[in-house]
């Protein structure tokens, strides 16, 4: 069964309670920060202090769009950017609103890079079914540097070919996916599994 180690958050998860989330077993916290070029998520900066001072790891993601990749960069950079400690992460899905502004293959390649050559720490991708869409199902060398947190909420993450492993296992949206999907402290929210200890996990965050 996974266990919820990490889960992810944004604006929409209302009345969240860190020091509970934690003393269920919760190690980290990755909340939305930016999406697109201007998009800042209104709970990002009042959550980060109250995440850390309950002994969660804390990160930031930003949706990707198809806009401007060295803006969308600066963006979330100038929103999340700045310490050693916040782990840093492109979120490379289907963009909904509006539709047909999705990422590329390429801009989440350019985005990556951008981000590691401005931190000097290799950010994660997280992704799901939509990698397969947009690229197919055979590995992508480009991509195999990235550790991956990985979307399916089912019994077995099934990854994509470029990865032997996942880094983070998102298996449930706090209502479908597999059980233990119930975190004391959080409305119904994301849940990812690692595949280590808390140690392991502490050890490998921000890297």
């Amino acid at each position: 069964m996974p266990n919820a180690m990490v889960i992810d958050l944004s604006h929409h998860n209302a009345n969240v309670d860190f020091a509970r989330m934690r003393a269920a077993g919760v190690v980290g916290v990755i909340h939305k920060a930016t999406q697109g070029t201007g998009f800042v998520d209104s709970a990002y900066a009042q959550r980060k202090q109250p995440v850390l001072d309950a002994g969660l790891l804390w990160g930031a993601y930003h949706f990707g769009t198809g806009d401007d990749v060295d803006a969308q960069v600066a963006h979330f950079m100038n929103t999340a950017g700045g310490d050693d400690d916040t782990l840093m992460v492109l979120d490379f899905e289907k963009n909904t609103t509006p539709p047909g502004n999705s990422m590329t293959l390429a801009q989440a390649l350019q985005f990556l890079t951008a981000v590691e050559t401005q931190t000097g720490r290799r950010p994660v991708l997280y992704t799901g079914a939509f990698l397969t869409d947009v690229a197919g199902a055979a590995a992508i060398p480009s991509l195999a540097q990235y550790r991956v947190w990985w979307a399916r909420y089912a019994g077995t993450p099934h990854l994509h070919a470029t990865w032997p492993n996942f880094w983070l296992w998102q298996y449930s949206d706090g209502v479908n996916g597999p059980d233990n999907k119930v975190v004391d402290g959080a409305s119904p929210c994301d849940c990812n599994t690692f595949a280590g200890s808390e140690a392991d996990l502490r050890a490998n965050w921000a890297i």
